[in-house]
């Protein structure tokens, strides 16, 4: 069996018409905008009222204004899904990565590697707290936030930064818990065509 034919979630998936209809609305709006409706959305479903909590609080730390940028949010999900072995949120949030970076070549060298990846100094310590959160907050100390400081962030983008890191740390292990298969379409977006090499 392929990975594009084994099943989206080791738990059962509704159908969307059995769905409640703030549910069913916001999976159609999604579905709308993207041309496609991302497997978290359908396997999530499968306990509404965590759906929405799920929801409610991504929609609170990725949507909001602030010191960081949509591209930078998203570095910090690739980095910390990578460090936490989530090949859904890498994959999917690679996706984003690319396109609200415009770079189509970025979300890979930030998963494998971000200390080599072509971002800047901000950016790798930024990522380097955003790891340090996922892997081993028991350890964050003051001298962190210092670094921080040093490259420009404020104590609220810190909150962010961590914030995020620890909201994915959540998102990672309910991917890996329900088997969560990444869609094909996130494999293509945000990557440029290119002519064939001669």
């Amino acid at each position: 069996m392929t990975d594009s034919q084994r099943p989206i979630s080791r738990f059962p998936v509704p159908d969307l018409a059995d769905l409640p209809v703030d549910l069913r609305e916001r999976i159609e709006a999604v579905q709308e905008k993207s041309g496609f409706v991302p497997n978290v959305f359908l396997v999530l479903a499968h306990r509404p009222a965590e759906f929405r909590a799920f929801f409610d609080y991504y929609d609170a730390l990725m949507m909001k204004e602030g010191g960081l940028t949509k591209a930078e949010r998203e570095m910090i999900v690739v980095a910390t899904s990578a460090a936490n072995g989530c090949l859904y949120c890498v994959v999917s949030h690679g996706a984003l990565l690319r396109i609200f970076a415009k770079e189509p070549l970025l979300a890979e060298p930030v998963a494998l590697n971000y200390a080599e990846a072509p971002i800047s100094a901000r950016q790798k310590a930024m990522l380097a707290f955003a790891t340090k959160v996922a892997g081993d907050s028991r350890c964050v100390g003051e001298e962190d936030f210092v670094v921080l400081e040093e490259h420009g962030f404020s104590r609220e983008d810190a909150w962010d930064i961590g914030a995020i890191a620890a909201f994915f740390a959540l998102s990672n292990r309910m991917a890996n818990l329900t088997g969560m298969r990444p869609n094909d379409e996130f494999y293509a977006m945000g990557r440029e065509s290119r002519p064939p090499r001669s």
